[in-house]
């Protein structure tokens, strides 16, 4: 059987191609909304979903099977903190529009190589709590029929199996629920529940717009940026890092032995460290231990040189001590006002390590 790494590099050429112009982006506002004005007359059909590899929470769903339903399609992917904080509503909205005809479907689309595992899809389906029915779309099958490039994605269908409203990004709640609540009505459903909001907790909590200055970062060789390491990215071969004499706000730099691949980061050796200098609530990376059987990966965060304390993330506990192993994304900080620049610092003690993303809220 092939190594888990040894798979994972063989995916990742048809990912690269895949996910073109594709946006998971730190700053996360809803960037393209169609009119809630529903046109009496639209163009596009719904694309089919048999290109699923699987199903979860439901037997496979048709175009043809969905007729005479209003549809709410979201694209998503499980390390994605923008598509999290939309989870909220997704949840409430499945569960309290479904007696009124409306359907809400996933379809997980995977931005890394390693969220291609049906496993670890239906594992994080089951953590998070969806219940509506979600397709495993691992060939990104399903997203090239919708033409779609972003995560998250809402396309609302009218029980004609058209085409009504496109939304891109978080936000603009409102504007989706009255949309697709105009459709039911359109459709003969009456007494709809009242319009409530959904209030994330945790990692799902709304962002801190007003003080989200610092973009997702990538920490592969193909697509990182603000990397400000003496003598830059060495691709795809080992190299030992050194920290710059300063970072500027949001730049990012290693620190040991490292070995930068396309998608990821590796550590090589124990001690290795990365840090960031951001602007924002929220400190999130999304990573995990490439080293099977070997145990978790310990680390320590800390924040401008200090334990993070009161600021301590979900997966860190107050003097900054955690332990990455599979592969998802971890919230390391979470701070109270005032924000300033800061200088978030991570210590891994044990070799393997693989850094995806930073991601900021």
């Amino acid at each position: 059987m092939k190594s888990f790494r040894a798979l994972l590099a063989s995916l990742l050429a048809g990912v690269a191609v895949a996910l073109t112009g594709a946006y998971c982006d730190g700053s996360g506002r809803t960037q393209d909304a169609a009119s809630p004005a529903l046109p009496s007359v639209f163009e596009r059909k719904m694309p089919p979903l048999d290109g699923a590899t699987g199903w979860i929470n439901s037997p496979p769903l048709t175009v043809g099977a969905l007729r005479g339903k209003v549809v709410l399609v979201d694209f998503w992917t499980y390390t994605c903190i923008n598509w999290m904080r939309t989870a909220p509503w997704l949840r409430t909205w499945a569960d309290k529009y479904k007696d009124a005809g409306l359907v809400v479907i996933g379809v997980h689309s995977p931005e890394f190589a390693f969220e291609q595992d049906p496993a670890r899809v239906k594992h994080f389906t089951a953590a998070m709590d969806l219940r509506y029915p979600v397709a495993i779309d691992s060939r990104h099958a399903i997203w090239q029929a919708f033409d779609n490039q972003y995560w998250p994605a809402l396309y609302i269908v009218d029980a004609q199996g058209r085409i009504r409203h496109t939304q891109f990004g978080e936000t603009d709640y409102d504007k989706a629920e009255a949309v697709f609540r105009q459709l039911l009505k359109d459709n003969g459903a009456q007494d709809l529940p009242p319009i409530t909001p959904s209030i994330g907790q945790g990692q799902e909590a709304a962002a801190d717009w007003t003080n989200l200055k610092t973009p997702e970062t990538y920490a592969g060789a193909a697509r990182t940026e603000r990397f400000a390491s003496p003598g830059g990215v060495v691709g795809l071969k080992r190299n030992v890092y050194t920290a710059p004499e300063r970072l500027h706000e949001n730049q990012w730099a290693l620190i040991g032995d490292w070995t930068m691949e396309r998608e990821a980061a590796r550590s090589n050796a124990g001690n290795a460290r990365v840090q960031f200098r951001f602007h924002a609530r929220d400190v999130h990376a999304v990573m995990g231990s490439a080293m099977e059987g070997e145990g978790p990966v310990r680390i320590r965060v800390t924040i401008d040189g200090k334990p993070p304390g009161a600021a301590h993330g979900t997966d860190i506990d107050a003097d900054g001590a955690g332990i990455v192993s599979e592969f998802r994304m971890y919230q390391l900080i979470r701070q109270s006002p005032p924000i300033e620049d800061r200088t978030v610092e991570i210590l891994f003690f044990d070799r393997g390590v693989e850094l995806f993303a930073f991601t900021f809220g």
